[in-house]
């Protein structure tokens, strides 16, 4: 997304993400990264579970985690053991949902493109 920003911002729109992350994490990723876009902190992903796009990583995943070094429940703040499910939405100057792109399978994403496009139709 962050290759596609400077075409979100033309279209008059902006761009934000949600992440279970402490805030410290985010911002270092951030930077790692150079986004120019807001990491927005969802603790414990309970903005994500009124979505109904919140889910339990169980064992064996939590065993795989583990074995690359990723210490969730330390990264997060908490112990839920949850990750947002991958969403992208795209929402009007009043609140409402125009576009929806959710996957269950976090390596099936949207491409830029297609939220460029979804921005295009609402013009």
């Amino acid at each position: 997304m962050q290759a596609v920003l400077d075409q979100i911002k033309a279209h008059g729109a902006s761009l934000y993400a949600l992440t279970p992350h402490l805030p410290a994490n985010s911002a270092k990723m951030a930077e790692k990264n150079e986004l120019g876009f807001d990491l927005l902190t969802d603790p414990g992903n309970a903005f994500a579970a009124e979505l109904g796009l919140r889910f339990v990583v169980e064992d064996p995943l939590r065993s795989v985690y583990a074995g690359r070094g990723i210490d969730l429940p330390k990264f997060n703040g908490d112990d839920s053991w949850t990750l947002p499910m991958p969403a992208r939405l795209v929402v009007d100057k009043n609140g409402i949902v125009r576009a929806a792109d959710i996957d269950p399978d976090y390596t099936a994403r949207p491409e830029p493109e297609k939220t460029l496009a979804d921005l295009a139709a609402l013009a």
